[in-house]
């Protein structure tokens, strides 16, 4: 016998053979297909386990299990799985528990129980080869039989991606997804080239993907494993927000990623890979004082375009005539402020006098400087001297927020650009251009290089641009950092608003987030118990006891003090997602305390319960719901295997391998929270998180709660975070194509 370290005795002995109906699976990892089961063998009253990887599989169906039986210490006789084949059921309860498992869109248990009562034993023949007839079953019309003929042919599609995928780790969950992507040519693709799964499918990383392919027989060593690994690099150096790579560093981590020594086979994979135009290189040169080899930026081809045409088309942009004819600005602001029943400072007039003298004015400041006031005179002028405005914003939030403001539309820059997936994209171009005399652009931090791209394509040629946002907050989540590029270019006209109003000036919130911009610790209530203020900091260094204050400050102390909203009107933002302190678990215990029970789906780890708050992950154009959108769950449905999610008033359907698009949103990182303002922000800092100790992390977690801030943590970390004011680097080349653009 051998012992292993999971307490586990294995038989050294010759494989064997068990047959017998799955009645019911206790535990699976839908990722790896990790499962525990029960199975039910012929003449056996008693129910054995099975434990291993089974993929796609249901209650009732008949299996047959190669393997070996082991003893367990803590659960005794086990069968441990090889190999397996799926059968049909033979029993009609077999039969009804297999249907009834969500194998098949449409059918739960009572329709289950209804088919087999009238078909019996030839239940899934009939599915199988006469569907026609389920008409004779109450519940069964013309287009219930469609859903299920179309599911259950799915369904032996699925299968059959799952048999060839069973010994390379991907579950069933991936295998739907994969099914989804690529139909019935799923097999063909993968064996043609598997390397393509880590970049078409959600999910599946370069890692699983390289596992497949040298199962497949690539060598490690191949120049198609080296072009597929550059290709990855590049792709993650997207998600940390650089546009490009150096050249030595993207074959540095090349290196690593591929665990290669032979610089050659990278360089022949980047030579291959520039000669199919799937990178771009840009030389490097200019910005060094002598000449370097191999000194060049490489590019995959929507980043080199996107900045490409974010130079070219704002430079057209800046050079054509400006639009708006005033012949009397001072007159104009003079009625703005008689609607607005104040004075702008002399500040905010300028402002408001270069953007209606400027193709392009960019208007950067902190909170309480005015920039609403300022937003809200430029659209008075406006609709008074009856100039078209158009007004958008990265996120619905911020959208809404804009339209509260001005009392006019304003929509989500997908909106505005008229985004279709039917039709390929955004409708809104050089060729059909949005149709407005001012454009005004708010949360423009927010903004990456792909979608200002789309944006400034779309600018009318004969109109005016204003872009309004805080320079200090944390760059975008996708790559770029534009407003930092435009700021640095002089390419356009920059305001910084930088006098405080006496209102705001009482805030501490905002006297706090301009102290920490200035590197100084923020001020705190001298006596929280009878003092109440917006902004206060709890000391604790414990990490669980941080997580248990964070819950009972959400579900008790908050609530009855300010009269806050848990779900809707509380937000925890937190620097990490790992850790006691970290937002998968704040996540955890928040839904625990605030939301323990109702109707709910799992996937991969999280549990989707009816009334949760949750994020999404990716943009998702076909939902047209994108990164960082927040909703709830309106219907959880087990029987279709699917939950709806209200976000900004439209009901999103989600089907259970789309899941992993989602995320529980009661805690969420600081950087998906950039756009959105909520009631009260809850934010826990400790020195666990120093690799993202940075100033402007907390200045723009602080400046996202409007009436409320508790800082959870202690004045160390807050002391690390505001002495680092060390930005990350992204790299990009915006900055220096604006200021070589001509004529600007």
């Amino acid at each position: 016998m051998q012992t292993r370290a999971d307490g586990e005795e294995r038989a050294v002995q010759a494989p064997r053979q068990i047959e017998g109906e799955l009645t019911h699976i206790v535990y699976a990892n839908e990722e790896n297909g990790y499962t525990v089961a029960r199975i039910r063998r012929k003449g056996q009253s008693r129910l054995t386990t099975v434990v291993g990887n089974l993929f796609s599989v249901n209650p009732g169906e008949n299996l047959l299990l190669t393997g070996q039986w082991v003893n367990h210490k803590r659960f005794g006789r086990q069968f441990r799985i090889d190999t397996y084949t799926g059968l049909t059921p033979a029993t009609i309860d077999g039969i009804q528990r297999y249907l009834a498992s969500n194998l098949i869109k449409g059918i739960g248990p009572v329709l289950a129980k209804r088919l087999t009562d009238r078909f019996g034993e030839e239940t899934l023949e009939i599915i199988e080869n006469e569907p026609d007839r389920l008409r004779e079953v109450e519940g069964f019309g013309d287009a219930k039989i469609a859903q299920i003929r179309s599911a259950w042919d799915a369904q032996r599609e699925i299968r059959q991606i799952m048999l060839f995928l069973q010994g390379y780790g991907i579950g069933q969950g991936l295998a739907v997804k994969i099914y989804k992507r690529y139909g019935n040519q799923a097999i063909p693709m993968l064996k043609e080239n598997p390397y393509r799964l880590a970049s078409d499918v959600f999910g599946i990383g370069f890692r699983t993907a390289d596992r497949i392919a040298q199962s497949m027989g690539v060598e490690p060593n191949s120049t198609r494993r080296a072009e597929a690994g550059l290709l990855y690099v590049l792709r993650e150096a997207a998600s940390e927000g650089h546009l490009f790579l150096p050249y030595p560093v993207l074959m540095e981590r090349g290196r690593e990623l591929l665990e290669v020594e032979d610089v050659e086979i990278l360089q022949r994979a980047v030579a291959n890979l520039f000669t199919a135009k799937e990178i771009f290189f840009e030389d490097l040169n200019e910005d060094v004082e002598a000449y370097e080899e191999n000194n060049k930026a490489v590019y995959l081809p929507p980043f080199h375009q996107a900045e490409k045409g974010i130079a070219d088309n704002l430079t057209r942009f800046l050079l054509a005539p400006s639009p708006i004819p005033l012949l009397d600005v001072q007159d104009a602001l003079r009625k703005a402020e008689g609607e607005l029943g104040m004075e702008l400072v002399p500040e905010q007039r300028r402002a408001v006098e270069q953007a209606l003298k400027e193709k392009c004015l960019l208007i950067t400041g902190g909170p309480g400087t005015g920039k609403t006031t300022l937003v809200r005179a430029l659209v008075n002028i406006c609709r008074a001297m009856g100039i078209r405005c158009l007004l958008g914003a990265p996120t619905g939030r911020a959208a809404k927020r804009l339209q509260e403001v001005t009392g006019e539309p304003a929509k989500t820059l997908h909106r505005l650009l008229e985004y279709s997936f039917q039709k390929g994209g955004f409708q809104r171009d050089r060729k059909n251009p949005l149709d407005a005399k001012l454009l005004i652009v708010d949360e423009a931090s927010m903004i990456d290089a792909v979608l200002f791209h789309h944006l400034v394509k779309a600018l009318p040629r004969e109109g005016a641009f204003v872009l309004i946002g805080d320079v200090n907050q944390l760059p975008s989540v996708g790559p770029g950092r534009v407003l930092e590029d435009l700021i640095d270019s002089q390419a356009i006209g920059v305001v910084r608003l930088a006098h405080i109003f006496r209102q705001a000036q009482e805030s501490l919130i905002v006297t706090n987030a301009h102290r920490i911009l200035q590197g100084k610790s923020p001020l705190t209530p001298k006596d929280p118990k009878e003092e109440i203020r917006d902004f206060y900091f709890i000391e604790e260094e414990d990490p669980d006891r941080v997580a248990a204050l964070i819950q009972e400050l959400c579900t008790q102390r908050i609530p009855t003090r300010f009269g806050f909203d848990p779900f809707e009107e509380i937000q925890v933002l937190s620097p990490m997602h790992r850790g006691a302190a970290g937002a998968e678990n704040l996540n955890a215990l928040l839904q625990g305390a605030l939301n323990p029970k109702g109707p709910e789906l799992r996937r991969a780890g999280w549990i989707y319960r009816l009334h949760d708050k949750v994020m999404q992950l990716r943009n998702n154009y076909d939902k047209e719901v994108y990164n960082g959108d927040i909703g709830r769950i309106i219907s959880v449905d087990r029987e279709q295997n699917e939950i709806a999610v209200l976000f900004d008033s439209r009901a999103i359907p989600y089907e259970a391998p789309d899941l992993d698009e989602l995320v529980p949103a009661y805690a969420i990182s600081v950087h998906k929270s950039q756009g959105n303002e909520y009631p009260a922000v809850i934010l826990p800092l400790l020195t666990q998180h120093y690799m993202l100790l940075q100033r402007n992390l907390v200045y723009t977690a602080l400046t996202r709660g409007k009436k409320l801030v508790v800082i959870v943590g202690t004045r160390k970390a807050m002391g690390i975070a505001i002495r680092n004011n060390k930005t990350q680097e992204r790299y990009t080349l915006l900055r220096q194509r604006l200021a070589q653009s001509p004529s600007l």
